[in-house]
């Protein structure tokens, strides 16, 4: 334990950033049709990394969290298809930004959660997480996630990946 933290959690929480980091950067690259495979890859890991650990933690039932961590790996495993084993090819081009800009927004859903839950200046506010202020931050995340979702699925295409043998 390390200030009440353990190293689960630690470790938890700092894939998590790198994940919603390196998610905006990806997202970013999408709007300008750019690959950014090394980034894409850190960007993949990391949230199906913070998904399956999410699985580690003791608990009681089913709870929203769990269901967020069950859609969002299965959200995962899709993006991840389309992106490596299918070349994002055909209709798996928009399969990979619709399921990659997703996997940004559960980052970006439980990080708001979790900000109102630790942050007592944001938790004085929202501390049920039921109140406007709450769901205003959320919807003004979803509405943002939506929007570039939008745009990166319009404005995405890449060229065709370098295939050895193949003129």
């Amino acid at each position: 334990m390390f200030f009440g933290v353990s190293t689960l959690q630690t470790f938890h929480v700092l894939i998590s950033i790198i994940g919603i980091v390196t998610g905006l950067i990806v997202v970013w690259g999408l709007l300008s049709s750019r690959r950014m495979s090394t980034l894409t890859a850190i960007f993949l890991a990391t949230t199906l990394l913070t998904n399956l650990t999410g699985f580690v933690f003791p608990f009681k039932g089913f709870t929203p969290a769990i269901g967020v961590g069950i859609i969002g790996t299965v959200v995962m495993a899709l993006c991840l298809v389309a992106r490596y084993l299918k070349q994002m090819e055909n209709g798996w081009r928009g399969i990979y930004v619709v399921t990659a800009v997703i996997s940004l927004y559960f980052n970006l859903f439980v990080l708001v959660v979790q900000l109102f839950l630790k942050v007592p200046a944001l938790n004085a506010y929202a501390p049920t997480g039921s109140e406007p202020p709450f769901a205003a931050v959320q919807g003004l995340v979803l509405l943002l996630c939506v929007g570039l979702g939008f745009l990166a699925f319009r404005r995405f295409h890449p060229l065709p990946a370098h295939r050895p043998g193949i003129a």
